[in-house]
């Protein structure tokens, strides 16, 4: 299926192809994608309403997030996605549990990769979501990690973080599998929370 506009640019930004801060011009946009000008035109709008982008002047750029919109966004992440563990430790079907658990098992050859780890571990995630089997609750989580590809680095390219949250991913999937709703809540937040924690070292070391 051929993406539309919105999309291509989305994952552009996911990928870090356009970072912070980058202008992002329409006829560039329409070359590099082949696609005209209009639907880029309208994606763009939709991006900055979303607050994706961001008026510099009368150019667009890719926004950025500060200390406290950082902080915000991690608490609304870290509730949502312990909502969804606690519901697909209720929900899951069998298949769904094995699906997270070779996951774990497999991504654990990426723990030096960070950028390959942080693509899997946006798969684990919305692996979750999709098992808590609430449509509304999917589509709030995916406007949050929408948010969260403007961060310019991933908090896995910490020392010894990956081998942290493949820890952490086991933990939350050894809940969900027993049906352990708490635990699996508890678990999935205390994993956010580290990575948040994480994410402010790095901030403050590269403001130094």
């Amino acid at each position: 299926m051929q993406k539309d506009a919105y999309t291509l640019i989305l994952e552009a930004i996911d990928t870090g192809l356009y970072r912070p801060g980058d202008r992002l011009v329409e006829s560039e946009l329409a070359d590099r994608f082949g696609v005209s000008r209009t639907p880029i035109r309208e994606a763009l709008q939709r991006l900055e309403t979303q607050s994706l982008l961001a008026r510099d002047g009368r150019s667009l750029i890719v926004a950025s997030l500060d200390h406290n919109q950082l902080s915000e966004l991690y608490v609304v992440r870290s509730e949502l996605e312990g909502l969804a563990a606690r519901l697909a430790a209720r929900h899951a079907t069998r298949e769904e549990v094995d699906v997270l658990k070779d996951m774990v098992a497999e991504d654990r050859v990426l723990v030096n990769d960070p950028v390959a780890l942080s693509r899997a571990n946006r798969r684990f995630h919305k692996q979750i979501h999709l098992a808590s089997h609430n449509r509304y609750l999917v589509q709030q989580l995916d406007l949050v990690h929408r948010t969260m590809a403007l961060m310019a680095t991933t908090s896995l390219a910490a020392e010894g973080r990956g081998e942290g949250a493949l820890s952490e991913h086991a933990a939350i999937v050894d809940a969900i599998e027993k049906r352990d709703e708490d635990r699996a809540y508890a678990a999935l937040k205390t994993h956010i929370s580290k990575a948040f924690t994480t994410r402010l070292k790095q901030d403050s070391l590269s403001n130094i």
